[in-house]
C-alpha cells in the first residue's frame, strides 16, 4: 500500500491535546491522519473546539486531515422533530468543516439502535445529508459496529439502497466485524459498492473471547483487505486504527504498523 494513501487515527490519543498527535504521526512518517470527533480533538461546535488551530497544526507538521471520526445521525431516527433538525444542523456544520480542512470524508452513526425498523425513519434525514456532502465534495460513511445497524452488512445495504448517493455509504471495518462474529470477508461482497472509508486493524479470537494485537499476528489479512477493497475500484483512505496501546505505547508501536502496511504491496 502507497504512503498517500494510508492514515491513522488520534482516537488512541484522545486524552492528549491533539497537537501531540499531529507531530507524533508526521514524526512516525503519516502524511495524513484521521481526527477523533469528540473534544479535545474535535467538535463541529466552535464553543468546544478550536477549527483555526487544528488547520495551523495541519500546516506546522505537514499532516492533513483525511476524515473526521465524527458522530452526526445519531439523533435522526429520533420521534421529536426538533431534535432531527437540530441533528441535521450538527451534521451540515460537520460537513462544512471537512470541506474547510480538505477532508475526504466523515464518519456519521446511523440511528441509535440495532433494529432494523428505524431504517425508514433515517432515509430522508440521510437523503438530505448526502445531498450536502456532494455539493461539499465529502463523503460520509458509517462505520461497521456493534450498537448501530452498521455493525450488520444487510442492514447497511438497505439504507444505502434507500439514500441512494455514491456519497453516502459504509466505513469498512473488518476488525469490528471479526469481534462482532460477522465474516468480514463475506461482508465486504455485500456491501463493497458502498464503502466509502476503511479502518484497519487487528484482533484475534482465542478460546471463545476477542483480543487484540499487532497489525499482521490475528486473524485480519490486510492484505486481503487491500486487495479486494481496491479490487472494488476504491480510491480513498485506509486509516490504521492501533488501538493496543496496553501492549506497546504508539510511539513505538505505529511505525511497526505503518511499515507493515507499506510493505503489503
Amino acid at each position: 500500500m502507497d504512503l498517500c494513501r494510508l492514515t491513522t487515527c488520534t482516537y488512541p490519543l484522545r486524552e492528549r491535546e491533539p497537537e501531540y498527535s499531529f507531530r507524533l504521526f508526521a514524526d512516525v512518517g503519516f502524511t495524513k491522519l484521521d481526527l477523533w470527533g469528540n473534544p479535545p480533538h474535535f467538535s463541529a461546535d466552535p464553543a468546544e473546539c478550536d477549527h483555526a488551530a487544528l488547520e495551523s497544526f495541519s500546516a506546522r507538521y505537514g499532516i492533513a486531515i483525511a476524515n473526521l471520526g465524527s458522530y452526526p445521525g445519531a439523533k435522526f431516527a429520533s420521534d421529536s422533530p426538533e431534535e432531527v433538525e437540530t441533528a441535521l444542523q450538527e451534521m451540515r456544520d460537520t460537513l462544512d468543516l471537512a470541506a474547510r480542512f480538505g477532508s475526504r470524508s466523515i464518519r456519521f452513526r446511523p440511528g441509535e439502535a440495532e433494529d432494523p425498523a428505524i431504517i425508514e425513519r433515517l432515509v430522508e434525514p440521510f437523503r438530505v445529508s448526502a445531498r450536502y456532502a456532494e455539493e461539499r465534495g465529502v463523503f460520509l460513511g458509517m462505520e461497521n459496529h456493534k450498537g448501530s445497524i452498521a455493525g450488520n452488512p444487510d442492514w447497511c445495504v438497505e439504507l444505502c439502497e434507500a439514500v441512494g448517493s455514491k456519497h453516502f455509504g459504509v466505513l469498512y471495518e473488518p476488525c469490528n466485524l471479526l469481534h462482532a462474529g460477522v465474516d468480514y470477508r463475506n461482508a465486504l461482497a455485500t456491501f463493497g459498492e458502498w464503502v466509502t472509508h476503511v479502518h484497519v486493524k487487528d484482533g484475534r479470537v482465542r478460546d471463545g473471547g476477542f483480543e487484540r494485537c499487532h497489525l499482521g499476528e490475528g486473524d485480519v489479512d490486510a492484505k486481503w483487505v487491500f486487495d479486494n477493497v481496491e479490487a472494488l475500484g476504491y480510491t480513498g483512505d485506509y486509516a490504521l486504527e492501533y488501538e493496543i496501546c496496553d501492549l506497546e505505547p504508539i510511539e513505538t508501536g505505529l511505525k511497526k504498523w505503518l511499515d507493515y502496511a507499506l510493505g503489503t504491496a
